[in-house]
C-alpha cells in the first residue's frame, strides 16, 4: 500500500530507527537497512577504499542494525559525539540546581512545580540517550553492528521511545504553565480556585500519564532477532529487526496513521500554537498592567505598585522561557508536517536534507535545556537569594524586607522589579 509505505518511512526518519517493510517487494535506497523473515546473508564489511557514502548507498549489512547510515555521520559524529557531552554535563548540573532551589519550602508554589516537573523531563529526556550517544559517537563506534538482542532492544527504547516520552511530557507541562499564568494574569479570582497546589499536582500526573500512553505502543512495535553474518571476515551474531506482528493484524497503515496523526496535532501543532496565542495574550497583559502601575505610583500606592511589579516580572520571565521554547520546537513541528505530507500525500522533501533537519533541530532542542537555569538566575532575585543560600558559603538574605511575604496567586514574593517564581 502506498500509505503503509509512507507512514513506515516517516517513521524511519522522524524516530532514528530506519526501516521500511513492504511484504515480498524490493526495497529501494532510501531503505537503511531491511528485513527478510527466511533469510540470512552473509556479507562483508568492506575495509579499503569504500567510503561511507559508499557503503550506505549499497546492498551490504543493511539487513541488521548499524546506525551508521541512519543520520549523516559527518553531522552527528560532532553534534552528538563531541558538543553533546558538554551539553548533557551542564543539562544535569543546571536542572539539578533547579530542582534543588525550587523544592526549598519558601519557594513551593503551583508555578515553581510545573517548572521543577519541566526541568525534570528536559534531563531525563538527555540522560537516557546518552550512553548509547557516548559510545556511537563519542567512542566511533556508529559503524559497528549492534548486538546482542537486548542491546537493540535497549538502544531503540533509550535512544528513541523513553526520550521521546519525556519531551513529550515537557511540551505539555510548557503550556500547562502558559496556561497557568494566563489564569493568574487574566483571571486571578479563578486563580484562587483552578490555580492550587493539589489540582497542579494531578495535572502533572495526568500529563505523565498521558505521555506514556502516547509512546507506550512503540515499546512493543518492533522485535529483534539474531542474526549471523560476515563483518570484516569474522562471523558475528547480530540483530535484525522487523515490525511486530500484531501491527499486521491491525493494520500498518491505520497504526502509523493514528500514531502520526495525534502527535502532529496534538504535541506540535495545537500545543504550539496555543503556546504563541498565550504568550501574545500575556505580553497584551502585562503592557496594561504597566500602565495600571505607572497610574498607582504617580497616586503614591507603593504597595499595589510593587505587587503590580511583581506579577509583571514573573509574567515577562515565563513568556521569555516559553519563547525559548517556542523557537527551538516551531521548526521541529514544521519539519514533521513536512515529513507526514511527502508520505501521504505529495513527495515534498529530500529524505537525505529531511535526515539533516532532523539532526539540527534534535541538537537545537537539547541546547535550549541549560537556558532556563540562566533565565531565572537572571530575572529571579528570589532563586538567587535561594540559591546562594544552599551553595555560597556565608551569604545570608532576608525573605522578609516586604510589604508582604505572599502574593495573592503566586506564593513568595519580593518588593522589588524582579520576579520571585
Amino acid at each position: 500500500m502506498a500509505h503503509e509505505k509512507g507512514w513506515t518511512e516517516y517513521y524511519l526518519n522522524n524516530s532514528r530507527s530506519n526501516y521500511r517493510i513492504e511484504d515480498g517487494a524490493d526495497f529501494d535506497d532510501k531503505s537503511n537497512y531491511n528485513f527478510y523473515d527466511n533469510q540470512t546473508l552473509d556479507l562483508e564489511y568492506p575495509e579499503s577504499n569504500f567510503s561511507t557514502d559508499d557503503y550506505c548507498s549499497s546492498n551490504y549489512s543493511h539487513v541488521y542494525l548499524n546506525v551508521t547510515c541512519q543520520f549523516p555521520v559527518n553531522y552527528a559524529e560532532p553534534m552528538y559525539g563531541y558538543i553533546a557531552p558538554f551539553l548533557l554535563a551542564t543539562t544535569t548540573v543546571a536542572n539539578t540546581l533547579i530542582v534543588v532551589v525550587l523544592s526549598r519550602r519558601h519557594m513551593r508554589t503551583p508555578t515553581n512545580v510545573v517548572l521543577m516537573a519541566m526541568a525534570l523531563c528536559d534531563m531525563f529526556t538527555m540522560l537516557f540517550p546518552a550512553p548509547w550517544l557516548f559510545y556511537m559517537y563519542t567512542f566511533g563506534n556508529h559503524y559497528k553492528p549492534l548486538s546482542p538482542v537486548q542491546a537493540c532492544h535497549a538502544w531503540n527504547y533509550m535512544n528513541d521511545v523513553i526520550p521521546a516520552m519525556f519531551h513529550t511530557a515537557s511540551i505539555w507541562l510548557t503550556l500547562a504553565l502558559a496556561v497557568q499564568r494566563y489564569i493568574y494574569v487574566c483571571h486571578a479570582p479563578v486563580a484562587r480556585t483552578w490555580c492550587t497546589m493539589p489540582r497542579v499536582k494531578k495535572c502533572l500526573i495526568y500529563i505523565g500519564v498521558a505521555a506514556f500512553l502516547h509512546q507506550f505502543p512503540r515499546f512493543f512495535e518492533k522485535e529483534y532477532v539474531p542474526h549471523f553474518t560476515v563483518w570484516r571476515g569474522h562471523r558475528e551474531e547480530v540483530c535484525r529487526g522487523k515490525l511486530a506482528p500484531w501491527l499486521y493484524k491491525i493494520s500498518v497503515d491505520g497504526y502509523f496513521t493514528a500514531y502520526f496523526t495525534f502527535r502532529v496535532l496534538f504535541v506540535h501543532l495545537i500545543p504550539c500554537t496555543s503556546l504563541v496565542v498565550l504568550n501574545v495574550l500575556l505580553f497584551r497583559a502585562m503592557r496594561t498592567a504597566q500602565v495600571n502601575r505607572q497610574k498607582l505610583f504617580k497616586e503614591s500606592r507603593k504597595n499595589e505598585c510593587k505587587r503590580l511589579s511583581d506579577s509583571n516580572c514573573t509574567t515577562l520571565m515565563l513568556i521569555v522561557v516559553v519563547t525559548v521554547f517556542l523557537l527551538v520546537e516551531i521548526p521541529v513541528a514544521v519539519v514533521t508536517i513536512l515529513h507526514i505530507i511527502s508520505s501521504t500525500l505529495v513527495e515534498i522533501l529530500d529524505y537525505d536534507i529531511a535526515n539533516k533537519l532532523i539532526l539540527v533541530t534534535n541538537f537545537c532542542i537539547i541546547l535550549s535545556y541549560p537556558i532556563n537555569f540562566a533565565i531565572y538566575c537572571g530575572m529571579s532575585r528570589q532563586f538567587r537569594e535561594t540559591f546562594k543560600e544552599l551553595f555560597i558559603r556565608g551569604a545570608v538574605t532576608s525573605r522578609n524586607g516586604g510589604s508582604s511575604r505572599y502574593s495573592l496567586v503566586n506564593g513568595p514574593r519580593t518588593c522589588t522589579n524582579e520576579t520571585v517564581l
